[in-house]
């Protein structure tokens, strides 16, 4: 997945980012209000964590900025402020929930988690696709009984993958949710972990879940694949 932090202090705005980085987010920091309303609309982000507190545009005019742009990712904000009324002008600004300083870095994952899971109706913690199984949460995979490992990458991709079973999802996109923008060499990444993620989830048991679409990307099958004898 994408998040967005937004966060002047460049100390904790960096251990966000390493935090998120190790369990598997490819995360993006704008140090600036304005600096989150053009990344936000330059790109698509899964969630973003706002500080309250920032210089020029504080958090609760960002947030109201996203929301009038069209911008309607889930938003997480972080306060120091923890009175009632901070709180309700947190989520009438169109903040989706919060998080008061100091915070445990499990609880900020764990609410993350619960914001990208939520769509028009919220979505059950596995993830499931035909027998094809994964749980954000625990970072576990599983293909019927059988469970999968895969790496913090190869687990990104398929999550992208399986939140939109059926959809042609681009190189651009698989990349923007798996790796952030200071990543190099990214030419044939995505080839290069499509070809992993079916020697796990498809190979050993016979099927062909993930498919190419030439010139446009790839596509998880809507039933979670077909056997591989069928071409």
């Amino acid at each position: 997945m994408r998040a967005l932090i937004v966060e002047d202090e460049s100390k904790m705005a960096n251990l966000i980012r390493r935090g998120l980085s190790e369990q598997g987010y490819a995360a993006d920091i704008a140090s600036t209000g304005e600096d989150a309303v053009w990344m936000a609309g330059a790109t698509e982000y899964d969630a973003i964590v706002l500080d309250v507190m920032l210089p020029g545009a504080d958090g609760f005019e960002v947030c109201r900025r996203l929301r009038a742009s069209g911008v309607f990712a889930p938003v997480l904000m972080l306060t120091a402020r923890d009175s009632v009324e901070d709180r309700v002008a947190d989520l009438d600004m169109g903040a989706d929930d919060y998080l008061t300083k100091p915070f445990s870095f499990a609880e900020l994952l764990a609410r993350l988690r619960a914001l990208t899971r939520r769509g028009p109706v919220e979505q059950p913690p596995w993830l499931e696709v035909g027998d094809l199984q994964l749980d954000p949460r625990s970072r576990q995979t599983r293909r019927g009984v059988v469970e999968i490992e895969l790496s913090t990458k190869e687990f990104a991709l398929l999550e992208t993958l399986m939140r939109r079973p059926g959809q042609v999802v681009s190189h651009f996109d698989l990349l923007e949710h798996g790796w952030d923008r200071s990543y190099e060499n990214r030419s044939n990444l995505i080839q290069v972990y499509i070809r992993y993620l079916r020697e796990k989830v498809d190979r050993p048991f016979g099927v062909r879940s993930i498919e190419t679409v030439r010139g446009s990307g790839y596509r998880l099958r809507k039933d979670g694949g077909r056997p591989a004898a069928a071409g």
